[in-house]
């Protein structure tokens, strides 16, 4: 018989450095180190995480040369094909220097990446290393973008207007204006070139979404179909991972000491995530629209989210003396936390899927205000679908103020409290022993550990004994 010495099989993750990117791929690494794997993280200096707060992990630095990352599309997408093109060759390397130093070190079972590092995929096929792809989404968004690829390739871009309306032939809980993209104008090439890279899972031998079967079912079976390859839905991972700080943006806890002031489900949460930005207008229609709600808040303005300004100087006159006794603003909050308080009940979010995930995890319902990509279809199931949230369709002070109402105070916010406290059961019967999530990840972790064995008749030791 033959005999492997060294230490746990290694597994590699490359995560997109966004927030709602790193934060689940963060999160799979600690189950699966739990689960007797140990885990390298490849990361690109721009948003790089904090060491300190994963100690269990070796973190290996690449190369970007991006001085900043600016948000809007267009230029995200610039920087997205600059990271893959500088970050590849010292990848590479690290990876030939893992490899050569197997068996003592740890065998590499696979590498796990985000998809937008397409990069990997090139790498780990010339080291004839297994890739899984990271998608950080739901089901649905991805055959949105899917979809959006088909109307293209059919020359049907631009749609007319009167369609926008109409459900989407093959998806038909989206409508053609829940799309992440608008239809009804020509879309840009290097925008019809990410949809189709984003889409597009290269040779990896299988897929993970942070999902879980009881949100996604219908998108997770299309899937299943097209691909061809063992799709892993073992979402939410921040419910099974354990918990620690994944924020790339310092936290204000003194929010926490504020919320431990109010009454139970009294405080509307608002946050537009890490890389949204909004106008002027938009913020000063925003502070009337609390202040004529008359409604308690804990309201994230992140620096430099408004447009034009560096933090909330464009707060109207008299804004802050109005709601002085009843309002909070920080500039960053411990989300997860937050959302958990008993005295929070309701948020106003721009629908990204780790906040809709984070918020159905805690039973708590929904304004949504979606600015652009997975933000749009996730609205759509959160409202009517799921039927735990309410889109906000006013920017204007009146309307904003009628939709807090609602959600707060109204006979339909509290219908969607129950619905959203059901769905919380629900999910967390998926994570449990024998639930849909639970299994998944228990196939995941046998799906990673067969690469491992592989690896060990490849990388044999002969017993002195033989």
């Amino acid at each position: 018989m033959g005999k492997i010495e060294g230490q746990k099989p290694r597994v590699v993750l490359v995560p997109f450095p966004y927030q709602g990117h790193i934060t689940p791929m963060l999160q799979l690494g600690s189950i699966l180190n739990s689960r007797g794997f140990s885990i390298t993280v490849a990361h690109t200096e721009f948003n790089s995480p904090n060491p300190l707060d994963h100690p269990e992990f070796v973190f290996l630095p690449l190369p970007d040369n991006l001085s900043g990352c600016e948000t809007s599309y267009i230029s995200s997408l610039k920087g997205i094909s600059a990271m893959n093109v500088n970050s590849k060759e010292r990848f590479h390397e690290y990876m030939v220097e893992m490899l050569e130093k197997q068996p003592q070190n740890g065998l590499v079972s696979c590498i796990v990446y985000d998809n937008l590092m397409h990069f990997v995929n090139e790498v780990a096929t010339h080291l004839k290393l297994p890739t899984v792809v990271l998608r950080p989404n739901s089901a649905a968004y991805l055959r949105s973008l899917q979809f959006i690829i088909q109307l293209q390739a059919d020359n049907l871009i631009p749609l007319p207007e009167h369609q926008l309306q109409d459900a989407i032939p093959t998806h038909h809980l989206l409508r053609f204006k829940d799309l992440p993209f608008p239809v009804t104008a020509e879309i840009p090439k290097i925008l019809i070139e990410f949809f189709t890279s984003y889409a597009n899972i290269r040779s990896s031998s299988a897929i993970i979404l942070n999902t879980a079967d009881i949100l996604d079912h219908e998108s997770l079976t299309k899937l299943q179909q097209h691909f061809k390859v063992p799709i892993f839905p073992v979402g939410p991972l921040q419910k099974m991972a354990p918990k620690f700080n994944t924020s790339l943006i310092t936290e204000d806890t003194s929010s926490i000491t504020w919320l431990d002031k109010q009454a139970p489900n009294s405080v509307l949460y608002i946050s537009i995530g890490s890389i949204a930005i909004m106008d002027k207008k938009e913020l000063i229609e925003m502070a009337w629209g609390l202040a004529n709600s008359d409604q308690p808040f804990l309201w994230v303005v992140r620096p430099s989210s408004v447009s034009g300004s560096e933090w909330i100087e464009c707060l109207p006159e008299g804004f802050e003396e109005i709601t002085r006794e009843r309002g909070c603003i920080v500039k960053w909050a411990p989300q997860k936390k937050v959302l958990a308080h008993p005295a929070v009940g309701g948020f106003w979010s721009h629908s990204g899927w780790n906040s809709t995930l984070e918020s159905m995890c805690e039973g708590v319902p929904m304004i949504c205000r979606p600015y652009f990509s997975d933000q749009v279809v996730n609205t759509r199931y959160l409202t009517h679908v799921w039927k735990v949230a309410l889109e906000l369709n006013s920017l204007e002070r009146k309307g904003i103020e009628q939709a807090i109402r609602a959600l707060m105070g109204d006979k339909e916010g509290k219908e969607m409290r129950q619905k959203a406290l059901k769905m919380k059961q629900e999910l967390e019967l998926s994570i449990q022993r024998g639930g849909s999530s639970w299994n998944s990840f228990e196939n995941l972790v046998e799906f990673i550990a067969s690469f491992t064995q592989q690896n060990v008749k490849a990388t044999m030791i002969p017993d002195s004994s033989d």
